[in-house]
């Protein structure tokens, strides 16, 4: 095992800013959710969610029976756009059920939904002013608290404990002439609490799990070669990449049901804690990548980073140390006698495992012709700030990458 007093980083100075929510985990644990409200002091909660979950009773039977008297309305609209124009209907269902809590339930879109939701709410913001703003700056705004926010996840994406949200807006909806693309980051955003109940992730069809999979899987493996690596997530990501490499293994050839599911969500809950802090992130090259080859193709993210992963860890180890001592014992590999090319060989069985595809030519991304449009938009993506100490990623760097990943 290494020993974690070796890191590289020991003993360098750090700040650690982060006030995440109650976190409430285990089987049946949505049955808690009233008395999670009443702690807080809350009354009345709007659910939100997509249409096929608020349309499922496996998911919505639990949660009525753990809001009870509390639960005042269901908002059954969010899509995977995260439109701007579904928060402020949402926003309008908000004050029509005199609710005074969100409980995000779903997906990471219906969670940034909600998020928007909390801003608008606050903000008292038109339709057209909300658009307005959002079209000049990319953002939304409110002065105070915001309205509160209780996230239960049904998916493994690991959206939960962020302080952040994707938002768009489409000229369809008649609020914008253009497409706006753009998103909130605000501490206040941080969920009051979330429930992570393995039985709820397990009525999610596992194609769902398994692309979302790989992108929780990818938060743990950046948080540990991220420059703004601490202590702190250097604990809580290894010890969740450890049950994650186990258990997604096994969800990949078992069965979706609770007993499988417990240590993967324990991982999930694990690389998620700190990675989202004020003015800062610990998510880095490989979702810098998945925003490029998702940005403008249908292929869903966590089956860019399946794809890309591999090739990206292999060519960051070629240029830094990239701490591949840190992440090989934390999959399970510290004894192999190339330490980097057990961890590229461990996230590719990880990925192999859960059936996702390993070829930019097998998903709905670019082709070869539009690798340096997708190298241009990688090296400009924010994350890349947080690439381990050492590495410039250029743009031929990148088109390498995508290459070897076709």
């Amino acid at each position: 095992m290494t020993d974690p007093a070796t890191s590289d980083r020991v003993g360098e100075p750090f700040r650690f800013d982060y006030d995440p929510g109650v976190l409430r985990y285990g089987v049946g644990s949505v049955a808690d959710l009233a008395d999670e409200l009443d702690r807080q002091g809350f009354e009345r909660a709007l659910v939100v969610c997509g249409s096929t979950v608020g349309s499922t009773p496996a998911v919505m039977d639990p949660i009525r029976a753990g809001l009870g008297d509390k639960l005042t309305g269901v908002f059954a609209e969010t899509t995977p756009e995260k439109r701007l124009s579904t928060a402020l209907d949402a926003r309008d269902a908000y004050r029509e059920h005199d609710a005074d809590i969100l409980v995000a339930l779903g997906g990471g879109s219906s969670l940034d939904v909600a998020k928007a939701v909390s801003v608008l709410a606050t903000g008292g913001q038109d339709a057209e002013a909300a658009a307005r703003e959002f079209t000049e700056t990319g953002t939304l705004s409110a002065d105070g608290d915001l309205d509160p926010i209780v996230a239960v996840p049904t998916t493994l994406a690991g959206a939960d404990l962020s302080i952040v949200a994707g938002l768009n807006a489409h000229p369809d909806s008649g609020l914008v002439d253009v497409p706006v693309s753009g998103g909130l980051s605000d501490r206040r955003l941080m969920p009051r609490a979330v429930f992570y109940d393995p039985e709820l992730v397990a009525t999610t069809p596992r194609d769902v799990l398994v692309g979302s999979a790989m992108n929780g899987f990818d938060k743990g493996i950046e948080t540990l070669y991220a420059a703004n690596a601490t202590p702190v997530t250097d604990a809580t990501a290894a010890h969740g990449l450890g049950l994650l490499a186990d258990g997604l293994r096994e969800l990949g050839r078992g069965s979706v049901d609770a007993v499988t599911l417990d240590p993967v969500l324990e991982g999930l809950l694990l690389v998620q804690y700190g990675i989202s802090r004020p003015g800062e992130t610990t998510l880095s090259v490989i979702h810098a990548f998945g925003h490029g080859l998702t940005d403008g193709y249908a292929v869903q993210q966590g089956a860019a980073h399946a794809v890309v992963a591999p090739h990206v860890l292999r060519h960051l180890f070629a240029e830094v140390d990239g701490r591949r001592d840190l992440l090989a014992d934390a999959l399970g590999v510290e004894d192999a006698a190339d330490p980097a090319e057990a961890v590229v060989a461990a996230v590719a069985d990880v990925r192999d495992a859960l059936g996702l595809p390993d070829s930019l030519a097998d998903v709905a991304g670019p082709e070869p012709s539009e690798f340096p449009a997708v190298a241009e938009t990688v090296v400009a993506d924010a994350f890349v700030a947080n690439a381990p100490p050492g590495l410039d990623l250029t743009t031929d760097d990148i088109e390498a990458v995508l290459r070897a990943a076709y």
